[in-house]
């Protein structure tokens, strides 16, 4: 008999670098697929913070009907949204998503096994990379049951050219067969103590012709028509504790402008920047002057960017944050990384910082420059990076654009690309949409202050 394991399950891999479209490209096969009768259901795995946008790209893009449910919480309700899915009574392509962390946890594993997708999308699919990790095993049995899969990745192979292995088990095992140490020794020169370590690859010609065999690899020299600056989120998604607190500092905050009497642009963006810094994850606690952390969901995706970025990809990093306490928490997190970076904020004296430049500018070890956006966001040159994430920015239209400036100019040779962290539903998807829209919301708070609460 013929052997109909690959004609069966079959598998590509989208290798886009960021900006690229990956997701764009994975929601048009999904959708042929679903109008060829192909596909009724996708499962979408994705780092947390990138969850959340599918919903919205599908809205954007998507030229069939769809029902997208994003699968967080806690287990019941998780199972719940699967259910729901299940049991939606009209004609769509029925959409689950869930981050990686979740797909082996007790429960839920079983759920998304019986859920039995006909195709599943591995986001960001570096995330499996450690073959022997608890969510690539997990991932390793989806999608032996799925029919379709798609791997999107701009760093597929990483720290080292093992990463493939796990991807591709996921996506093909006929690529690289099933066994991890059989593909090692194939392609690894081991050595170092009892020879365990990998001081080496050999037939690395014929390792990239097998894994281009079943994917397209594009990235942002050879994608000509990409616009000059591309913009992107991350979405965080607060607890149901954390969304509390923050609808109390609200309903405070309305309180106080709508019995303050005279309402002026201070009194209006002192109030909207304490949101602000709840959104980042500090609280002033009420008496206290110092800012406490109270969560790490920003941090968190940005440690995420991080890592894909800089430490996989190698490439050089520009964070822009508003508030001091954020600063120093990405500051604390990118030296316990071990990663090399220099920052500007208002303590820096001026005659300090052009150096700090010129070494970001040069220095082929300092992968991350941090600053503070109100300080380093005007006159300075950072084209040794194309890629730049907003952690908070400020309600200041101008200065938000001189900061963008800071990568999009002379000397830059590739696409730009800016990534912003938003926490749903809040005050930084106001403050977004009025930048997008070119407005300065210390200029027109006052007579429309009421939009921001």
């Amino acid at each position: 008999m013929p052997n109909t394991e690959n004609a069966i399950h079959k598998g590509f891999g989208l290798l886009f670098e960021m900006g690229c479209g990956k997701t764009l490209t994975a929601i048009m096969i999904a959708g042929t697929a679903y109008q060829m009768g192909k596909v009724e259901k996708v499962l979408v795995v994705a780092p947390t913070s990138v969850c959340s946008v599918w919903p919205k790209d599908f809205a954007e893009f998507a030229d069939f009907k769809a029902n997208i449910k994003v699968l967080m919480g806690d287990k019941n309700r998780r199972l719940k949204l699967l259910n729901d899915l299940d049991n939606f009574p009209f004609k769509a392509l029925k959409v689950a998503v869930i981050n990686y962390e979740s797909t082996w946890r007790e429960g839920i594993f079983e759920a998304l096994y019986d859920w039995d997708a006909d195709m599943i999308i591995c986001d960001e699919s570096q995330r499996i990379k450690t073959h022997d990790a608890e969510q690539s095993k997990a991932m390793h049995k989806l999608g032996d049951r799925a029919r379709y899969k798609l791997i999107l990745s701009g760093t597929p192979v990483q720290n080292n050219a093992i990463d493939l292995y796990s991807q591709y088990r996921f996506l093909d095992p006929t690529i690289f067969g099933t066994n991890f140490y059989q593909f090692r020794n194939r392609y690894a020169i081991m050595g170092g103590f009892n020879r365990h370590q990998i001081v080496g690859y050999k037939d690395l010609d014929q390792l990239i012709q097998k894994e281009h065999s079943i994917a397209y690899r594009v990235t942002k020299d050879e994608a000509l028509d990409l616009p000059e600056q591309t913009f992107l989120q991350r979405y965080i998604t607060m607890t149901g504790k954390e969304k509390n607190i923050y609808d109390r500092i609200k309903r405070e905050s309305f309180a106080e402008l709508e019995n303050g009497g005279q309402i002026t642009a201070p009194t209006v963006l002192t109030k909207l920047l304490r949101l602000q810094q709840y959104t980042g994850g500090f609280l002033v606690a009420d008496g206290q002057e110092k800012p406490e952390l109270v969560s790490r969901g920003k941090l968190n995706a940005l440690e995420e960017i991080v890592d894909d970025y800089v430490i996989d990809a190698g490439k050089k990093l520009v964070i822009f944050a508003r508030f001091r306490p954020e600063i120093d928490l990405i500051g604390k997190m990118l030296e316990k990384k071990k990663l090399r970076y220099g920052s500007i904020y208002g303590d820096v004296k001026l005659e300090d910082r052009g150096d700090i430049v010129k070494d970001f500018q040069t220095n082929p070890e300092t992968m991350v420059f941090l600053a503070q956006i109100d300080t380093a966001g005007l006159g300075i040159t950072l084209t040794a990076a194309d890629t730049c994430v907003y952690y908070s920015v400020n309600f200041n239209y101008a200065a938000y654009s001189q900061s963008l400036a800071r990568i999009h100019r002379i000397g830059q040779k590739n696409t730009c690309t800016y990534i912003h962290l938003i926490t749903e539903g809040t005050i930084d998807e106001v403050v977004l949409k009025a930048l997008a829209k070119k407005e300065d919301l210390a200029k027109t708070i006052v007579d429309e202050w009421r939009n921001y609460f």
